[in-house]
């Protein structure tokens, strides 16, 4: 039998404080979490005194999934006295689903070096605090610099659909850093979601300078806009993010530690309050990290099992927040173009083909599952003379995006915002499998007739592409790849196509992000709608402002 962590809600009586103001407050980081602990009516039998003695579970009871409950009301963010000198800090803490949003949040960070018993300490404003969890520790050791990174992972269950949390991550001697998380609420609900591509980081790292010693330089790509859109997120408050790949461009950057650092210190603003939920780009392929070169990725992020090996785990995954199902992608197991730090073309063996259209088969007989969203990086569709469309991608996924009614695809990889008219199937005798618009439609779009394909790579790197767009608009494909050349990569093949799927593009702004807000409708098999707003991020001030709004609408699925 399943415990739910929290008691019914309550009145907060005459308080001037708002219940999700004062879960902002308790989540402070460091010092501010801890002020904040007598609003909470902390009790100093729930404090952690950091002795290392295990007093978390030995002062409390087990709850029925493992976690530990204290006795009393306590705050799980108070400290009655300061870390030990040495103890290494909690950093970049983040939040993921597990496989049931509502249920499941997993909680993770790293710290430089070993820490003892890593653990995660929650609870609600309305159900007192001091659940604790314990946390997995997973290590990898980086193949260029020899470093040994620490990550640690607290999967939180039996959580209460719909409820807001408040969290801390702590270990022995070491000061809790902490944030609160909603879960997903059960059944067809309204949320909003958002969703960019390609971020870079916005700081600096040190580079050797041929006389012995180093210089300032860039980290990867690196820009002030991918902090900026951070802040732009926060502005919209969406349940979780979808990133759609090439997260930080550690591969490279001259230290691929540091800036995966900078990457998790940057958005720990945003993704320590939702789950920032990522799909994995080239630029996630790094030298000499794992067999395919992705052990970075995996250890950092704790996501939804795949039913894989541990080779692919968490490289594709899937999960379900209420009518809007998701699935995450790896595109370069079928892409053609080489832009990892390995050609790993192929490297699954058709099992993520395999997977995703026994998920997607899954999703579509759910009549409880009116939307399917895929987030993946390289792209279908693309009218810039950057990188280009991939005509892998399309043979291997357009087939299962139309037999399925894909409705929605976001991408990256092209460092610019366009998104396509309806696509359903390939126009008659087309070399390089061209999307067939099945209509013009920009404003409003029935999405169970076409998926519409968004590309939102403008997430903060030094490198955007919108003035690259093809002017009138055509396409460039990748058909395959010939001879490795002197930069080392196999050379694309490519070859131009008309591009009558595309719908609109911003030729004149660099960096953006798409909202999206789901409107599940009102009865069996009436119409649901998703609202989305394209949001450009303004240089030199950060500031956000739309660009444009549309509607994407369907019959929902349980009209049977």
């Amino acid at each position: 039998m399943e415990q739910s962590h929290d008691a019914p809600e309550q009145s907060s009586g005459g308080s001037s404080v708002s219940r999700r103001a004062a879960l902002r407050l308790t989540a402070g980081v460091g010092g501010a979490a801890l002020a904040a602990g007598p609003l909470l009516g902390a009790t100093r039998a729930a404090a952690d005194d950091g002795s290392g003695s295990g007093s978390d579970s030995e002062s409390g009871s087990e709850s029925g999934d493992g976690s530990t409950a204290d006795q009393g009301q306590g705050s799980p963010l108070l400290l009655t006295r300061p870390e030990s000198l040495g103890a290494p800090a909690v950093e970049g803490l983040h939040l993921t689903f597990g496989t049931d949003p509502t249920r499941q949040m997993s909680v993770s960070w790293t710290t430089d070096g070993q820490v003892r018993n890593p653990r995660v300490r929650f609870g609600t404003l309305e159900g007192g605090f001091g659940h604790t969890v314990a946390a997995d520790t997973r290590t990898y050791t980086d193949g260029v610099s020899n470093r040994i990174v620490h990550t640690h992972h607290a999967r939180l269950t039996n959580l209460k659909p719909g409820t807001y949390y408040t969290y801390a991550a702590l270990h022995d001697g070491g000061r809790p850093d902490a944030g609160t998380f909603r879960t997903a609420a059960r059944g067809r609900q309204a949320f909003t979601f958002t969703s960019f591509g390609d971020q870079a980081v916005p700081n600096t790292t040190w580079q050797p300078d041929g006389k012995g010693g180093y210089t300032s330089v860039p980290s990867g790509i690196a820009s002030p806009a991918s902090a900026d859109i951070v802040a732009g997120i926060e502005q919209v408050d969406p349940l979780f993010h979808l990133l759609n790949g090439d997260l930080c461009y550690a591969n490279i950057s001259p230290d691929r530690l540091r800036t995966w650092q900078g990457f998790f210190a940057n958005n720990t603003r945003s993704a320590r309050y939702r789950p920032w939920m990522p799909a994995a780009g080239n630029h996630e392929n790094e030298k000499s990290n794992g067999p395919i070169g992705f052990t970075a990725f995996q250890t950092r992020f704790d996501l939804p099992d795949n039913g894989g090996d541990d080779e692919t785990k968490g490289l594709w995954y899937s999960f379900t927040v209420g009518s809007v199902h998701v699935v995450v992608l790896q595109n370069d197991d079928v892409a053609y173009q080489d832009a990892g730090d390995a050609y790993v073309h192929g490297y699954s063996g058709g099992a993520q083909r395999a997977w995703l259209e026994k998920d997607l088969a899954k999703a579509r007989a759910d009549h409880s599952i009116d939307w399917v969203v895929v987030c993946m990086h390289q792209v279908v569709i693309s009218s810039s003379d950057a990188n280009g469309a991939d005509r892998g991608v399309r043979e291997q996924w357009g087939p299962l995006f139309d037999r399925y009614q894909v409705d929605l695809v976001v991408c990256g990889h092209e460092h610019d915002y366009e998104r396509s008219l309806p696509v359903r199937g390939t126009i008659s005798g087309s070399e390089t499998l061209t999307p067939n618009p099945v209509s013009t439609a920009t404003d409003v779009m029935d999405t169970s007739q076409g998926t519409v394909h968004m590309v939102l790579g403008g997430g903060g790197t030094s490198s955007p592409t919108n003035s690259q767009f093809f002017k009138p608009a055509q396409a460039k494909v990748i058909t395959g790849v010939g001879a490795v050349g002197a930069n080392g990569k196999r050379t694309p093949v490519y070859v131009h196509e008309d591009a009558p799927w595309v719908g609109v593009r911003d030729l004149d702004h660099s960096y953006g992000f798409a909202a999206f807000t789901v409107d599940p409708g009102t009865k069996p098999g009436g119409t649901t709608s998703i609202h989305v707003t394209y949001y450009r991020v303004a240089q030199p001030d950060g500031s956000i402002s739309p660009m444009e709004s549309f509607v994407l609408h369907r019959r929902r699925s349980d009209h049977h």
